[in-house]
């Protein structure tokens, strides 16, 4: 009775089928973990490139104005206008536009202030209208939600609240 089932042991160490099958089980979750942590990042980098080209677009518009003053609300649509691959950009983005003085350097807080699904409606941190040849910082921060939050770069560029922090900083001067 030993000898048999050794020989059904030995027989079944001899076989080799099935031997893709575990190689396949041990490298498919690796492959399938750089995919997706590959898809993430080029969509969060999308949409980081397409908020610091409507900032430098919009901020580009203020500064060849003809002593247009515009809102914040304005500035605001015009961001989220351009920001196309942005969802709902006109509640997850904040803007922070503060006046600087070229001489002393700038002074800018060193967290943004972003938008919380959570929370009630900030107001505005800080929006001042420059007048003319002043320098002006912009800084817009939107909050998006990661395409795969399973997945090893969607946990990792969250933060407490589940979101990605996108932010984008220009400074420009008032043209008179």
């Amino acid at each position: 009775m030993i000898r048999k089932l050794l020989g059904k042991v030995v027989r079944f160490k001899r076989k080799e089928n099935g031997a893709v099958t575990v190689e396949f089980v041990i490298i498919f979750p690796v492959f399938m973990f750089f995919i997706l942590s590959a898809m993430e990042y080029s969509l969060v980098t999308m949409q980081q490139a397409m908020l610091e080209h409507s900032v430098d677009r919009t901020v580009r518009d203020i500064r060849l104005g003809t002593g247009a003053n515009p809102t914040h609300d304005e500035i605001k649509a015009s961001i989220c206008e351009k920001a196309a691959v942005i969802r709902d950009c006109s509640s997850n983005l904040q803007l922070e536009m503060i006046i600087q003085d070229a001489f002393v350097g700038v002074n800018l807080p060193a967290e943004a202030d972003c938008t919380d699904n959570s929370e009630e409606v900030k107001p505005v941190r800080e929006f001042s209208n420059g007048a003319s040849n002043e320098l002006m910082i912009l800084r817009a921060c939107a909050r998006v939600d990661p395409v795969f939050p399973t997945s090893a770069m969607g946990r990792a560029l969250v933060d407490e609240t589940g979101q990605i922090a996108l932010t984008s900083t220009t400074a420009f001067v008032q043209e008179p």
